[in-house]
């Protein structure tokens, strides 16, 4: 159930960056990254083949501002905590340069976005 949740958050996300890359034309270049959901084993053996790995956060953008290559973001609602995989991730990425966090719904999302954007001060 959360995980319907976290995609409606992160669905609402995408369209607040639509709406205001008129004004701000990075948010034009958020993306999702599809590693998650459920998937047949063919399917999921063909995908991992083609470079998907666990882990890998929700949605990047990739601008980079101040010290950072760009910003990675993954997604949770609710109590839904990352796991290890995302963790680790999440530090790697850190450590190479890219800020790379966990939001909870799409106002933290939002906010962690304008913030890194400079939008807001």
């Amino acid at each position: 159930m959360s995980r319907q949740y976290e995609a409606a958050e992160q669905s609402t996300l995408i369209d607040w960056s639509l709406r205001c890359r008129g004004k701000y034309p990075e948010l034009g270049l958020l993306f999702h990254i599809p590693n998650g959901g459920s998937r047949n084993r063919a399917e999921a053996v063909h995908l991992k083949r083609q470079g998907v790995k666990a882990g890998v956060p929700d949605l990047f953008l990739p601008t980079a501002r101040g010290k950072y290559h760009g910003l990675f973001i993954e997604m949770k609602y609710g109590k839904n905590k990352p796991t290890n995989a995302q963790r680790e991730w999440m530090a790697a990425l850190n450590e190479q340069g890219y800020l790379a966090v966990v939001c909870y719904g799409f106002d933290d999302a939002r906010d962690t976005i304008e913030r890194y954007l400079g939008i807001c001060t």
